[in-house]
């Protein structure tokens, strides 16, 4: 059985239902909580959170490298160079985009994610 979504192989028994779709975990929790990237509310908890000493993931410090190296790249080009899904790279954005680490910019016509 496939993901109505993404295509992935859901196993037997693992399939989840959502307005006739049938998806796979990710794509259902994504259909349930969608990724915010735009969130004052995040943003606002992320700072009164913040120490000093951030902890990114190995995933965050190397969008963090990539965006210092490039000055900006779009999210599908950033995608292809962290081998990852789009979706899954969405939800580390937007974490980083609630503690100010970077953020978006019109550029071409594309959005350009670049550094705060």
């Amino acid at each position: 059985m496939r993901c109505n979504r993404c295509g992935d192989e859901i196993e037997k028994g693992e399939e989840r239902q959502h307005h006739s779709e049938t998806l796979c975990d990710d794509c259902y929790m994504d259909v349930l909580s969608p990724t915010r990237i735009c969130d004052p509310w995040a943003v606002k908890h992320a700072k009164a959170c913040a120490t000093s000493e951030i902890t990114l993931t190995p995933i965050q410090q190397s969008i963090i490298k990539i965006l210092d190296d490039t000055g900006g790249i779009t999210l599908a080009d950033l995608a292809a160079r962290l081998k990852l899904k789009e979706k899954e790279l969405e939800r580390e954005i937007a974490t980083l985009r609630h503690m100010e680490k970077l953020k978006a910019r019109p550029e071409n016509g594309r959005k350009v994610f670049c550094l705060w």
